[in-house]
């Protein structure tokens, strides 16, 4: 079925006419006392930065029509770091549903060489990564006695080498962590397009990411649905069109209680909350992502990412809690006209509009139905509830590494609380506030001349910050959020 436009139409009207885009928190983190976007949206672009992604220029809309005329017979061959996990299995069903457009020519893996020797198997990529050297040594063996030839490289070296492999003209990363930085930026260096799909390139390398796009003219093309949301709303638009981006969230595992509900459930039953909170109503996703999901944490370190990718102010990036999960995102023109992208929930189709982009692959995915759906409903996050959605508007307007510190931190405590070590739902914001505040007075919240080593630096100590302060919420000897 094809979405009609009347429909449509109706329904954006409607958001426009809706406030929930317009929400104000109700309390402000201690760490900037900076508060997030209100209705009182920023004039002008005096805070906005340049894109990583190819939008809101007149280049990026010259490249955009020259690469759309250019027709859907390409070929592009794929680097894909991060080829076991969700992102690079899915990727992988793309190549494998259209080999006449895409070839893996190069993957990276961790501790999951079996998986790993049959992708190399199927695909046969000139050269694979794994985690260790032992791993290394046994997929070489396997991949001999099968009679296949591939380079195979270990260690974070190795996966440089896979994001540099000479026969790859797009790289796309799927690995989770600060790990993804040096890779990307070797892949930036050699001219290769990034389909994004690691969070901590931007969020934690944005000061250093960024201009190095800029140096070596590559396109940044966003792999998650949010942002792919935005990006594919955003085509066509004249530069300095955009006037506000709107985020949307399925509100995670506790959305539907308030936050007295949840506050109580979290002194007096949280062995529940540790099993709702790593379960996500929508998305089948790890339980990392489920987690920052159930804090929120995710939406505010998208709210960072769409920062560097589109460039807009933080004043002028809001969120809206949207529990069906269709409408992926959404941007408002300089006139008020708010265009949204819509779709179901499937991690495959922002991530085959970043490897096809600006065409569109006939794919065999289910087509959306809103008759189906039935009614689409949004409301205003309550920040209140999700103390993370402030901390993450303070850190990226404090800029420079803070987001890293922030991201480094919220990853430490985010692994502690699945580890269920005895840190409550509630520590995680605490923990996340604390080092911010500390990075500061330790000298490693840093602006100027920004560096991967001044970012990693940042990174290493939230997270060694995080495991001591957590060391002492345990055994009691540090006070835990007053519920």
């Amino acid at each position: 079925m094809r979405t009609a436009s009347a429909p449509l139409v109706i329904f954006l009207a409607l958001l426009v006419a809706s406030n929930a885009f317009n929400s104000s928190p109700a309390k402000r983190p201690r760490l900037l006392a900076i508060s997030t976007p209100s209705t009182l949206h920023a004039v002008g672009r005096d805070l906005w930065i340049p894109p990583s992604a190819p939008v809101d220029s007149e280049a990026a809309l010259r490249l955009t029509l020259k690469k759309s005329l250019e027709g859907a017979t390409f070929k592009k061959s794929l680097s894909i770091l991060g080829s076991t996990g969700s992102i690079g299995t899915q990727t992988l069903d793309i190549v494998r549903a259209k080999p006449e457009n895409f070839a893996a020519v190069a993957l990276s893996a961790g501790r999951n060489i079996n998986l790993l020797v049959e992708q190399i198997k199927e695909f046969r990529p000139v050269c694979a990564s794994t985690q260790t050297p032992e791993d290394a040594a046994l997929v070489r063996s396997m991949l001999s006695d099968a009679g296949v030839k591939c380079e195979i490289y270990h260690g974070i070296e190795g996966v440089d080498e896979v994001a540099k492999c000479e026969e790859a003209d797009t790289v796309v990363t799927g690995i989770v962590g600060a790990v993804g930085l040096q890779p990307t930026m070797s892949a930036i260096r050699l001219g290769k397009d990034i389909a994004l799909a690691n969070k901590e390139t931007l969020i934690s390398g944005g000061p250093v990411i960024n201009p190095l796009v800029k140096e070596f003219g590559v396109n940044m093309l966003p792999a998650d649905s949010e942002h792919s949301a935005i990006f594919q709303s955003l085509q066509g638009c004249p530069p300095e069109g955009l006037r506000r981006v709107i985020l949307t969230a399925s509100g995670g595992a506790f959305r539907d209680f308030t936050k007295d509900e949840l506050f109580n459930m979290c002194r007096d039953d949280p062995e529940a909350v540790q099993k709702k909170a790593t379960t996500h109503p929508n998305w089948d996703m790890g339980a990392k992502i489920t987690l920052d999901s159930a804090t929120m944490c995710n939406k505010g370190l998208e709210v960072i990412e769409a920062h560097y990718l589109f460039g807009a102010s933080y004043d002028d990036i809001d969120i809206v809690v949207h529990p069906q999960s269709i409408v992926h995102s959404m941007v408002e023109m300089q006139d008020t006209s708010v265009i949204s992208q819509m779709g179901w929930a499937d991690m495959r189709l922002p991530l085959v509009y970043a490897v096809s982009w600006p065409q569109r692959l006939r794919m065999d995915y289910k087509p959306l139905d809103l008759a189906e759906i039935g009614s689409l409903t949004f409301k205003a996050p309550d920040h209140s509830k999700y103390p993370c959605i402030n901390l993450c508007y303070a850190a990226g307007r404090a800029g420079g590494t803070m987001t890293a510190i922030l991201n480094a931190a919220n990853e430490a405590a985010n692994e502690k609380f699945r580890d269920n070590v005895g840190l409550g739902f509630l520590d995680i914001p605490k923990l996340i506030e604390a080092a911010m505040e500390g990075a500061r007075e330790e000298g490693l919240y840093k602006t100027d001349d920004v560096t991967l080593e001044d970012i990693l630096a940042g990174d290493e100590w939230a997270r060694k910050f995080v495991e001591g302060r957590t060391e002492k919420l345990v055994k009691g000897q540090e006070k835990k959020i007053l519920v």
